[in-house]
């Protein structure tokens, strides 16, 4: 059985090893600023810098990259970290799932730190899920457009916090998030424009990337952060 499991790892290793060369090789062939975000990172993981980057769980389901983006509505990465930890709290240190969060009155999701508009999304989105009106496995096998259309119809639920969770919790390769402003910076500090790109303008630099676009965006995330990391330049 240990050998079997060890099997299965090794391959799924050697799966996504082979995908990343591929990718990488792809977008240092499309895109010359890509080209040379890769070269200057040549070990990058995008799975791992992921799950360090937003600290959540590497077996997160959407339901918990849902809240985590929910959350994180206006927030910065820190301040939704900070505001989920409270969360975790009282459910015994985890993320909950869609039923227990509804076991909890919505004044202690409050206490937490959740907005009341924060709250009632969470609890539309678990009412759903937990009755049936959503199904988290057919929800995870439709293609991206029609997860989108899905969750967009809840309240609170934008395009923002569904390709975020898409990334997070189902792994989607061709996903970019034009509506963050961390992403339209990165795309400004990159491509070294004099302005804050527009989500059209992201889109349009992005089509090159395609069918590509997470670990682009992967990319360029971390090449921003690795920027505001480093120490000051001496005088």
């Amino acid at each position: 059985m240990l050998a079997g499991m060890g099997a299965r790892v090794v391959i799924e290793h050697s799966s996504r090893a082979a995908w990343l060369r591929q990718a990488r090789s792809y977008l240092r062939n499309a895109d010359p600023v890509l080209a040379r975000l890769v070269d200057d990172r040549p070990d990058f993981d995008p799975w791992a810098w992921r799950d360090n980057a937003f600290g959540l769980p590497p077996s997160v389901d959407l339901f918990g990259a849902l809240l985590f983006q929910i959350t994180g509505q206006q927030l910065s990465v820190p301040a939704t970290r900070r505001t989920l930890a409270r969360v975790e709290a009282l459910f015994g240190g985890h993320l909950p799932s869609a039923t227990e969060l509804m076991s909890v009155q919505p004044a202690q999701l409050r206490q937490a730190g959740l907005s009341w508009r924060k709250i009632g999304t969470l609890r539309d989105l678990a009412g759903r899920l937990s009755d049936g009106r959503l199904d988290p496995k057919v929800l995870s096998s439709l293609p991206d457009d029609e997860i989108m259309a899905e969750l967009t119809a809840i309240p609170g639920i934008g395009p923002w916090t569904v390709q975020g969770a898409l990334l997070l919790a189902l792994g989607r390769e061709d996903i970019v998030v034009p509506g963050d402003l961390r992403v339209r910076k990165a795309v400004q500090a990159a491509y070294r424009l004099d302005h804050l790109p527009t989500q059209q303008e992201v889109l349009a630099i992005a089509c090159k990337w395609r069918p590509y676009r997470s670990l682009a965006t992967s990319y360029l995330f971390t090449a921003t952060f690795a920027q505001a990391k480093a120490p000051p330049a001496a005088p």
